[in-house]
């Protein structure tokens, strides 16, 4: 059927996050760092969402889309864990609500492949803090040890914006998911004073890894790129992405780029 619905231009859309909470429906979620329709079912083209988005990236257009379904809704909010529009999470449920619902079949849902669990996160809304230790502090540094030296949100890969203003300029560590479980001076001996972006070469998509970074590169003028990886072999994945991403963006050898590993003990290397 011909109806209203959204359209969302991923070429605008920056992955801030604000149209997500404005969207009663859910319909709406961040998907490797843009905003994406999940469903169009779950759309009911009133486009309530258009005036949280900064960019203008949100417009309603008509075009051939299966109905609009509240049961969907329903179903969707419940697996993603939502509040119903209008229901008040911290109200006790009433005798009445506790009923037991008619059971109704669950619908299928056409939905983007590898929705996030809880349909994309409004606190993945890129934000700077306040910067602390603005240059690196060495090992043996008389910094406090319980003082975070992170500078910006989000951090996972797939979620920071290429144009981020944090990126501009900066020293870039590109982290392994468990360094920083495993190194105890990874704030104050590799994090203060670098903007930061972490993943996981083996249980993430390697190859989205290295093609985030090239524009990442490409689009800001970093000083430098620290890599810090795990001594097993899969995480050499992650250094791999890095050096592809150089070569792709046309900034192999314009950049200086160190590589650092780190025991599986906890020591750290190179």
């Amino acid at each position: 059927m011909i109806r209203k619905i959204v359209q969302i231009d991923e070429a605008k859309c920056d992955g801030c996050g604000k149209c997500i909470p404005s969207c009663a429906e859910g319909a709406i979620a961040l998907v490797g760092g843009k905003a994406k329709l999940v469903g169009d079912v779950l759309c009911d083209g009133l486009g309530a969402c258009l005036g949280d988005c900064p960019q203008g990236a949100i417009t309603v257009i008509e075009r051939d889309a299966a109905a609009f379904d509240e049961v969907a809704v329903k179903v969707h909010l419940e697996r993603t864990g939502r509040a119903p529009h209008g229901a008040d999470p911290d109200r006790p449920a009433a005798a009445a609500d506790r009923a037991p619902p008619t059971p109704t079949p669950r619908p299928r849902l056409s939905v983007v492949a590898d929705l996030p669990t809880g349909g994309g996160c409004p606190g993945s809304r890129p934000q700077a803090l306040p910067r602390r230790g603005l240059s690196v502090v060495p090992a043996g540094g008389a910094a406090t040890p319980r003082e975070s030296r992170l500078g910006q949100w989000p951090v996972q890969l797939a979620l920071v914006p290429v144009t981020a203003p944090w990126l501009r300029g900066a020293d870039l560590l590109v982290a392994a998911d468990c360094v920083p479980f495993a190194f105890a001076g990874f704030h104050e001996e590799l994090l203060a004073g670098r903007a930061l972006v972490v993943g996981c070469p083996k249980l993430d998509d390697n190859r989205a890894h290295a093609e985030k970074l090239t524009r990442l590169f490409a689009a800001n003028d970093l000083r430098s790129i620290t890599v810090v990886r795990m001594e097993v072999p899969c995480c050499g994945g992650i250094a791999m992405a890095v050096r592809e991403a150089l070569t792709a963006s046309g900034k192999a050898g314009t950049i200086p780029l160190r590589d650092q590993v780190v025991s599986v003990d906890g020591t750290l290397r190179g």
